[in-house]
């Protein structure tokens, strides 16, 4: 098998990709179009081969770039800005420019070598971007509610009726997710699924759906850790810290506590393991988590195995 030597580093903004090449040490510029991206092409070496090529996560900018250099067949990872930050304090590396960034995605790229997923498909893309609006809609919606009690007259008036169009906004957008999931049969099947278990609705399978298509796929260990829900350790010498959970989907984590809510008071597995926490001494916000962690436990293993919510199976005392 021949040796992997270049490692390419590509730091995403609104109109430019700045390209570190490793180990040829050559930084260019291009545009963040289709022309820009293309330009990039002769620099990839086809003799040597590509091992990675990084990008960070910068809010979809990065998206154009990275799905065309996957549809060719080069190695492309999107990872999470801190990531990369975290990388270039390690290497002592300060100094923060367009061009360091692609040199330190690059460096990142050879000796961490981050695990290649495939991108989401244009559907996919689709009804994650509908989720995350419905979701800033909802805060925008919050945030009104929470200033209309400190006004009066027209000023009143026109957040009442911001708020009634807010409301109607996101109701027209779960008409466009509910039709996005119908037009998808494996989706329609999973969110069917995901909605037999009590504490998960539309909104929750819908998020789960768009914004964690691992599910089902990965351990219980890898898909709590990308969630944020697996308790990690804080342990030095003789010291035993306590677990705390760190990271992973913000998003998709919100969603899940408020399906846990809902959970704890209707859902009987959820619930007897939560008053079991409790009865232990536990906190209940520690409890809450635990809860969370075991409702998507649930959840992973229903899509994976292909069963839906059973209350007689899922009693097992293995499972609660």
């Amino acid at each position: 098998m021949q040796d992997i030597e270049q490692w390419i580093g590509i730091d995403v903004c609104k109109r430019w990709l700045d390209v570190h090449l490793r180990p040829e040490n050559k930084s260019f510029r291009v545009s963040n179009d289709v022309q820009g991206i293309n330009e990039i092409m002769p620099h990839l070496n086809p003799i040597v081969g590509v091992g990675r090529i990084i990008l960070e996560s910068t809010g979809g900018y990065e998206r154009q770039a990275a799905l065309a250099l996957s549809k060719l067949g080069y190695p492309v990872v999107v990872i999470n800005a801190r990531q990369g930050r975290n990388f270039a304090k390690a290497a002592n590396q300060l100094a923060k420019t367009d061009r360091v960034d692609a040199a330190i995605l690059a460096w990142f790229g050879e000796a961490m070598k981050p695990p290649i997923r495939s991108f989401a498909s244009d559907a996919q893309a689709e009804i994650q971007g509908l989720v995350t609006r419905r979701r800033q809609l909802v805060d925008i919606l919050t945030a009104e509610q929470n200033r209309l009690s400190g006004l009066r007259g027209s000023a009143q008036q026109d957040v009442e009726a911001h708020l009634d169009w807010l409301r109607e906004r996101i109701k027209q957008v779960d008409e466009q997710i509910n039709t996005q999931i119908q037009e998808s049969q494996s989706w329609q099947v999973k969110q069917t699924r995901l909605k037999s278990v009590p504490g998960v609705g539309n909104v929750v399978g819908a998020t789960l759906l768009a914004l964690l298509p691992e599910l089902g796929e990965l351990s219980t260990q890898k898909i709590s850790t990308l969630v944020g829900v697996a308790p990690l350790n804080r342990d030095s010498g003789q010291m035993q810290g306590k677990r705390t959970i760190y990271g992973g989907r913000a998003a998709v984590r919100q969603m899940l506590y408020m399906a846990t809510l809902v959970a704890v008071r209707h859902n009987p597995v959820i619930k007897a393991f939560y008053d079991r926490l409790l009865q232990k001494g536990k906190v209940k916000k520690v409890a809450l988590v635990a809860c969370m962690h075991k409702l998507l436990t649930i959840l992973n293993a229903m899509i994976k195995n292909g069963t839906d919510w059973q209350l007689p199976q899922l009693c097992d005392p293995q499972l609660t």
